[in-house]
């Protein structure tokens, strides 16, 4: 491409300034060197990684960045430390027969939904900047080709951990695994004879708090390949993802997915099956005896579902306003049954719930349903909130938990279709209340509004 051609759409300077990036090393003339490849920009020449992939519970041997680069390792002014990674610049060995180009609607996809998930207080990768590259992309139709500069904590995968097992080499797997150990798990003691149970542990435990979350706020991934698990327990790529709109245990909005594997209410044991994956690269690791190698693993696994249930019980608890106990983990299945059976809109169930939590009438709320049953529950809803001594503290808990925002699926298609003719309000605008989700915002409250039937039914695709 020719340098002349870039152009910086888009710096997130709030993310810039917490990482301790000065704005001018995201300037047009700086994106310059970076795209030139000038060897001073960096402490280390940018490459792309390696990684495996079980897709759809099949293996892929060999995957890798087929348009990403990392582009250098940071360490901010507070100790910590992220990767900058270069999405959408061109061919790398793992393109496939791909040109590892990028569109601009993939690009500001990923950059609305990770900032949607970090102001939500989801572990993700975020986005730091978008440079249009002044070339055309051919995907669908033509599209104008972009560059997304993303960070995370580190893009290891799980992936990265089953391509390491199937080189067939112990030193290259303790090297890999020592090194991730260090970064990430730096408390973990590498020479402690347990350290890589402890590992594995450490890495369920991150994974179980990471899918509460997304099963709490109504998030479908959307393509939960192993190779889209990170060990960092961050969320990493946005192709196919939505929030849910009319509550639908079994929903699937990806175009790909079309037995259903990655639905909402599968994400789970989804999660625990590439956890497994994941495990059986450590094996050699875990104990020099397979079977107690074995053993070990089987009850680290055992772990993850009880971590899972524990952490979704409380978000879900703080959701209504409640306390974790029998009585309130019953009312949280009565109303997944009473949303299910209604198709109420996920996240203005909640908002409304916390307005009433808040002291309004429940018209609105009852309203959503229409049922006898609901009534009933909401009246044991008020009566358990009744019982409850710290009501006021609980009240402001479920602000701070019920989004009134999120990038519901119509209206980011609309921004991305606005975006590909670079008319970029409707992108600002779900950009600015995504990022103030629990926020009113009076002049921008139609961005809350639930999507008609017929908009509830779009699908999603991997923009790739």
């Amino acid at each position: 491409m020719k340098l002349r051609d870039l152009r910086v759409l888009i710096v997130n300077s709030e993310l810039a300034s917490q990482l301790d990036i000065g704005l001018d090393e995201l300037s047009e003339e700086n994106m310059f060197a970076v795209f030139s490849g000038d060897v001073t920009t960096f402490d280390l020449p940018p490459v792309s990684m390696a990684y495996s992939g079980h897709q759809f519970g099949y293996l892929s041997p060999q995957l890798g960045d087929g348009r990403a680069v990392l582009l250098s390792e940071r360490v901010s002014k507070n100790g910590q430390r992220f990767d900058i990674h270069l999405k959408g610049s061109g061919q790398t060995p793992y393109s496939r027969r791909g040109d590892g180009k990028s569109t601009l609607r993939a690009v500001l996809k990923e950059y609305i939904f990770s900032e949607s998930l970090a102001a939500l207080g989801i572990p993700t990768t975020r986005s730091l900047a978008v440079v249009l590259t002044g070339k055309s992309v051919r995907r669908d139709k033509i599209h104008q080709g972009a560059v997304l500069f993303r960070t995370a904590s580190s893009h290891i995968r799980v992936g990265t951990f089953v391509y390491a097992r199937l080189l067939n080499n112990t030193n290259s797997l303790k090297t890999l695994t020592d090194y991730t150990i260090a970064r990430e798990y730096p408390d973990i003691n590498l020479d402690n004879p347990t350290c890589y149970q402890t590992f594995l542990e450490s890495v369920i435990f991150r994974q179980a708090k990471l899918i509460a979350k997304w099963m709490a706020s109504g998030f479908i991934h959307g393509v939960m390949n192993t190779d889209n698990m990170t060990i960092s327990g961050e969320t990493i790529d946005f192709g196919p993802c939505a929030f849910m709109d009319g509550f639908n245990e079994n929903q699937v909005y990806s175009a790909i997915d079309e037995g259903g594997r990655y639905a909402w209410n599968n994400q789970p044991e989804m999660a625990l099956w590439n956890l497994t994956r994941f495990a059986e690269t450590l094996i050699e690791l875990l104990d020099r005896d397979a079977t107690s190698a074995i053993e070990k693993a089987k009850a680290s696994l055992a772990r993850f579902m009880p971590t899972y249930l524990t952490h979704f019980h409380q978000l879900m608890a703080s959701k209504l306003g409640v306390k974790v106990d029998d009585e309130h983990v019953a009312l949280i299945k009565q109303i997944f049954a009473l949303l299910q059976t209604e198709k109420v809109d996920y996240t203005t169930f909640f908002s409304e719930l916390t307005r009433v939590a808040n002291g309004e009438k429940p018209n609105k709320l009852i309203a959503l349903f229409n049922l006898e049953a609901f009534d009933i529950w909401l009246e044991s809803w008020f009566v358990l909130r009744e019982e409850l001594s710290d009501k006021t503290i609980l009240k402001e808990q479920m602000r701070r938990v019920n989004p009134i925002f999120i990038p519901r699926t119509y209206l980011v298609e609309q921004a991305l279709e606005s975006a590909r003719y670079e008319k970029m309000d409707d992108f600002n605008n779900l950009l600015k209340v995504i990022q103030t989700p629990y926020e009113e915002n009076q002049t921008l409250a139609d961005l809350a509004l639930p999507a008609e039937k017929w908009q509830s039914q779009i699908t999603t695709f991997c923009e790739t």
